[in-house]
């Protein structure tokens, strides 16, 4: 879910890039939301997970314009520079390219407005450099909100590796474990396993589960510890496998469904499900930290906010099929926390290269993606405490940085294998920050700062077409207000056990 998509400077099409944006946004999630579904309700679900995507579109278009904005910012920068050191060739006037650098709210203190407006056509507003989220905190936000920021995406990514190094060994555990002895095809059955439940003659499942930990650690861990890029292939390989596997799922549900086999039975609304709904559609949706990755590289960027629309609606559809046919499918209490695994059943597929193809699709997706993620997290440690012309030594830099990007989310997985309270609460907390209040706070810092810098009357050509400031204010309300009913939600179901 983090990093870049494509190098600096590799051009691609509209539609490419809403490919890649929907590539990018279905992934683990995708698997965890039919379990959420059912246990939340199919008509909260559905509602839900409608205002979401239209959320999460509105921010979108937030991080879109601040990229614009940033754009912007940087272009002037350049002129006024390259305008000094010709003023300084002509002269020896006294150069102010220190006040230049400071924030946009003395740089427009100290320009002449009209010479600003000048600067200030709709050319200056196109997005052609690529400018990480990161680097959009440090330009609109104070040091308090960098900080803030940097504190956010990294609890997120936190989250993230958890997941991963957790969804992993679950995966081959239950394929492996029931694989073996009377336990062979069982894992969709409903049938209902412990921990201490044996899996390989004295070995329990979560021996199993910490042994493919382990391997998984001392296999993908090293790759913290260097620098790794996703290569073009790599991705076309791993999105290949994902569409196979969604819709073979899909194509099976129906099957069954329209065999008479079927057995679920979804409830209409069940309130006690929606926390861990609302963080796993939150999850579901993430795609803000990697935008600047996938648009700036769209070589025609015109109708950019009418394309991702398209995708969202794609996405939405997508997510309503995969889910409806899952919980229409499977009884609530057979759905497994990874949707793959209840196709591991051979009463529904009885063809054994397609049960474990499914049973092990997310450890071949997600253990190429589990690195890139590491670097990513490890890289905005470094960033977070970078002091400007400091360095770093040896061994902070190749050995502390990327063993404190490693170690938590391992201990974490070790400690528990839920996946859907851990997406569940990832997305609801640090999924949270990241995919509404962040984008929001960017939109009305890059408003404020566009205005100061270029004038009034000076209008961005990617403004979102949220323009109004009610739609800020209405995603920090609601964002703040998630925050607050999650964790009530959290404390009075811990008050009831």
């Amino acid at each position: 879910m983090a990093g870049g998509i494509t190098d600096t400077g590799e051009l691609y099409s509209p539609y490419v890039g809403l490919v890649y944006m929907f590539n990018l946004i279905v992934g683990t999630g995708a698997l965890t939301m039919p379990k959420a579904f059912a246990t939340a309700g199919w008509i909260i679900s559905l509602i839900l997970l409608m205002f979401l995507g239209f959320m999460s579109y509105m921010t979108t278009t937030f991080v879109v314009e601040a990229m614009a904005a940033a754009n912007a910012q940087l272009r002037w920068k350049r002129m006024e520079k390259r305008k000094e050191d010709d003023d300084e060739d002509s002269s020896s006037g006294v150069s102010d390219s220190d006040v230049l650098l400071q924030d946009g709210y003395e740089r427009a203190e100290t320009r002449p407005i009209l010479s600003v407006q000048r600067r200030g056509s709709p050319n200056i507003f196109e997005i052609t450099e690529r400018v990480e989220m990161g680097q959009m905190a440090s330009m609109f936000f104070n040091k308090v909100g960098v900080n803030l920021f940097y504190f956010c995406i990294i609890i997120y990514l936190y989250g993230d590796l958890a997941i991963y190094a957790a969804a992993v060994p679950v995966s081959l555990m239950q394929v492996t474990c029931s694989a073996t002895g009377n336990h062979s095809c069982s894992v969709g059955d409903g049938t209902k396993y412990n921990d201490t439940d044996k899996c390989w003659g004295p070995i329990r499942r979560i021996d199993a589960y910490r042994l493919y930990l382990a391997a998984f650690t001392l296999l993908l861990g090293p790759f913290t510890f260097f620098n790794v890029q996703k290569t073009k292939y790599l991705q076309i390989m791993t999105s290949l496998m994902r569409w196979i596997a969604f819709i073979l799922m899909i194509i099976l549900a129906l099957i069954s469904i329209s065999r008479g086999q079927a057995e679920g039975h979804p409830s209409m609304a069940q309130l006690s499900g929606i926390r861990n709904l609302f963080g796993v559609c939150v999850y579901s949706f993430m795609c803000q930290h990697s935008l600047p990755s996938l648009i700036t590289p769209i070589s025609k960027k015109k109708h950019v906010n009418k394309l991702v629309l398209l995708d969202y609606i794609l996405i939405l559809a997508f997510y309503s099929l995969l889910s409806f046919t899952a919980i229409y499918c499977f009884r609530n209490d057979t759905l497994m926390d990874m949707y793959t695994l209840n196709f591991t059943n051979c009463e529904i597929v009885n063809v054994a290269f397609i049960r474990y193809f499914l049973g092990l699709f997310p450890v071949f997706t997600i253990s190429t993606n589990f690195p890139i993620i590491a670097v990513t997290l490890r890289n905005n440690w470094k960033t977070l405490f970078h002091r400007e012309g400091g360095t770093y030594p040896w061994v902070v830099d190749r050995i502390v940085f990327p063993a404190i990007t490693l170690i938590p989310p391992v201990l974490v997985a070790f400690c528990t294998h839920d996946l859907e309270t851990l997406v569940g609460i990832t997305g609801a907390y640090a999924g949270n920050g990241i995919q509404y209040l962040i984008p929001a706070f960017l939109a009305y810092c890059s408003r404020k700062d566009t205005q100061l810098v270029f004038g009034s009357g000076t209008v961005n050509k990617h403004l979102s077409p949220f323009r109004h400031t009610f739609w800020i204010v209405f995603v920090l309300i609601w964002g703040f207000s998630c925050f607050v009913f999650v964790t009530a939600n959290i404390v009075l179901s811990e008050s009831k056990l």
